[in-house]
């Protein structure tokens, strides 16, 4: 029987919309700062929601710089290590803009740091690409536990968290919403089963 105290706790808000613009503000005059003016970067978004916060994030750069920063997309399907142990997935696509990535200042950017083994990827796949002068990240939320030596250069929100928990990323392109949500890991699948549950008679 489930107790009060083992109970799964439902997903609550850290992030709101106002505040996920802000840290693309910040981290953008980061960048600026950081990189001198930001005249050889290349901002490449990791699928999914990397990609959407890149584009926001190319935005507000190009709003402080008044230039158009070369903005690209990059796929690390094929490069993840646990490709034989999931479901099979869609591809994405990768975009590489003309200029190429060569001697530039490449910055990645993903929805949120936990492991590191997906930025490991979009390193192995960057590696395909071309030879950049310098590698950066910039992650909208770092939750910690990480498995190998990645950190981010530039993080929207520090946010510790627990094995159990899980962080759920929204954004209006693709959620319908902005929002960060942390909650436990399993309260999805519970609720899923208690609605699946037949009705005993009373």
């Amino acid at each position: 029987m489930t107790t009060q105290t083992d109970a799964p706790r439902p997903p609550h808000q850290v992030l709101d919309g106002a505040d996920i613009a802000r840290v693309i503000t910040r981290i953008a005059h980061e960048i600026v700062e950081r990189a001198k003016g930001a005249d050889d970067v290349v901002l490449l978004g990791i699928h999914t929601r990397g990609v959407h916060l890149a584009r926001r994030l190319h935005a507000r750069l190009t709003q402080i710089t008044g230039r158009e920063i070369p903005l690209g997309t990059l796929d690390i399907t094929m490069y993840r290590d646990d490709l034989r142990l999931k479901p099979a997935r869609a591809l994405e696509h990768t975009e590489i803009p003309a200029g190429g990535i060569d001697g530039k200042l490449v910055i990645l950017i993903d929805d949120v740091l936990f492991s590191g083994r997906t930025i490991r990827a979009a390193l192995d796949a960057l590696g395909d690409i071309g030879r950049p002068r310098a590698v950066q990240l910039a992650v909208l939320v770092d939750r910690g536990h990480r498995e190998l030596p990645i950190r981010a250069d530039y993080v929207g929100k520090n946010l510790p968290t627990s094995l159990r928990e899980a962080v759920q990323v929204r954004l209006s392109d693709a959620d319908g919403m902005d929002a960060v949500l942390v909650g436990d890991r399993d309260y999805a699948a519970r609720s899923s089963q208690a609605l699946a549950a037949p009705t005993l008679p009373e």
